[in-house]
């Protein structure tokens, strides 16, 4: 069901684990399968410097979130936004049409991260 892409970066997630003083975090849900992601990112002159993710999920969800935070790290937060679900897929060799949720799960989460660190730095 998942091709070798989905299946590495399921087994070897790249940037797994929690980061202290994290600038912003995101964490996004969804109810019908179950799958809970949190990002967290540091942002230097404007560009994501450092990201992690936990995920409790299916495979494709975790291997969605490791991909997700290899293809935004050095980004600038305007280059991260303009992402899509389609970009996260087709960079993972595609994913089954009944999992491309999953894609968009991991970019929900950034996109929460991104306004969770832009509404910290409007307060300040």
């Amino acid at each position: 069901m998942y091709n070798d892409k989905i299946m590495d970066h399921f087994q070897n997630p790249r940037n797994a684990g929690d980061l202290k003083d994290a600038d912003g975090v995101g964490t996004v849900g969804n109810p019908s399968c179950g799958d809970v992601m949190t990002l967290y990112i540091k942002v230097k002159d404007d560009r994501i410097a450092e990201i992690k993710f936990k995920t409790f999920g299916c495979g494709a969800a975790i291997a969605s979130s490791s991909f997700t935070t290899e293809l935004v790290k050095g980004k600038t937060i305007d280059e991260a936004l303009q992402f899509t679900r389609n970009d996260v897929a087709d960079g993972l060799g595609g994913l089954p049409p009944i999992k491309m949720h999953c894609s968009n799960l991991a970019l929900d989460a950034l996109k929460a991260a991104i306004e969770d660190y832009q509404s910290k730095q409007a307060k300040n």
